[in-house]
């Protein structure tokens, strides 16, 4: 298994360089896979995870693809284990380039109200290790430092929106590098979230949106997700792309293995939400908390795994599987009954 840091190299221009999983009990970060790609003479980083040594893993990259003269930095979307060097384009000694989905301006300003947000909704379920707040400000101060923003940073929405054709498909987003980088609107696993096609190098980085087939946040998509997924397999079968990447799996995948690995994750999808319809469908009120352990009965039957697979992830996937499912809580509470209004 790669460790931090590590150069995965797809091509002579091209390297993944290895993230690294979450470890709470002993106060370690998350950090996102990241991509560095040169085109012409533009150097092209996908996301910057977060870190003083992923920092000076990204600086090695970007050496191994050169020579460069500019820089472009894609952010796919706002959450810390991506962001936290986002600096690092202003500091390469060329003119850089940086864009952020505007949907997710507030979270990369305010990272602990949007996790308050995230944890208040499982406030009731036994999975936090503290109330909504604290938990929040522990999980965020393990991304320090933290540097989303730099003094080229500007929202992706403030260029024209472009139809991209990629295959027989077609996509809302934007080139860029004279149409060598495509980034297309996905939205699932959070509200802003953007994939990436690198043309020249067959490669379709969904960054997150392939964490699992339920994305547990609370402005997160299922729809959108599976749309992605099925999006990105058709791409590959058709040979539009031929590597797939993401933000957690620390390997790539080609061709048919790559395209059996998103129809498991969406047969999984439509398997969960079965389980969770079965769970939900009695006559009266659903209590979260048992609707919770069976959600995660279901997924380890099921083998479904995400981005740090724990009992906080789960609960925050079982939630807002209940609210797929049409229903609603009965209060503000924590740890309310679920029930589905009548038309």
């Amino acid at each position: 298994m790669a460790a931090l840091g590590d150069p995965i190299g797809i091509d002579e221009r091209t390297v993944l360089v290895a993230g690294q999983e979450l470890d709470l009990v002993h106060g370690r970060p998350d950090v996102a896979n990241a991509l560095v790609h040169r085109t012409g003479e533009t150097l092209v980083l996908v996301d910057t995870g977060v870190t003083e040594p992923f920092r000076e893993a990204l600086r090695e990259a970007a050496g191994r693809v050169g020579p460069w003269s500019r820089v472009l930095l894609l952010t796919t979307h706002g959450h810390p284990d991506h962001v936290g060097n986002n600096d690092l384009a202003d500091l390469l000694g060329v003119p850089a380039e940086h864009y952020v989905p505007a949907a997710d301006l507030g979270q990369m300003r305010d990272p602990v109200a949007y996790w308050v947000r995230a944890f208040e909704r499982v406030a009731g379920l036994g999975v936090l290790p503290a109330p909504p707040r604290e938990a929040a400000e522990h999980i965020v101060s393990l991304f320090r430092p933290l540097r989303p923003f730099g003094a080229t940073t500007r929202t992706y929405e403030e260029r024209p929106p472009e139809r991209i054709r990629i295959g027989s498909l077609r996509f809302g987003g934007w080139t860029f590098a004279d149409g060598a980088v495509r980034v297309l609107r996905s939205q699932g696993h959070c509200a802003g979230h953007v994939i990436v096609h690198l043309r020249d190098s067959g490669v379709l980085h969904l960054s997150d949106e392939a964490n699992g087939p339920c994305g547990p946040m609370p402005d997160a998509d299922q729809l959108k997700i599976q749309s992605a997924l099925g999006s990105a397999a058709r791409l590959l079968e058709e040979g539009a792309a031929a590597v797939l990447t993401d933000g957690h799996t620390f390997a790539l995948r080609r061709g048919p293995g790559a395209v059996s690995h998103l129809d498991r994750m969406l047969d999984q999808a439509a398997a969960l939400h079965a389980a969770a319809l079965a769970l939900a469908g009695g006559p009266g009120p659903v209590r979260p908390d048992a609707f919770t352990e069976g959600c995660a009965e279901a997924a380890t039957a099921l083998g479904v795994t995400g981005a740090n697979p724990n009992p906080l992830f789960t609960a925050m996937m079982a939630v807002n599987l209940l609210r797929e499912l049409g229903l609603r809580p009965g209060s503000d509470a924590p740890g309310a009954p679920w029930s589905r209004p009548r038309p």
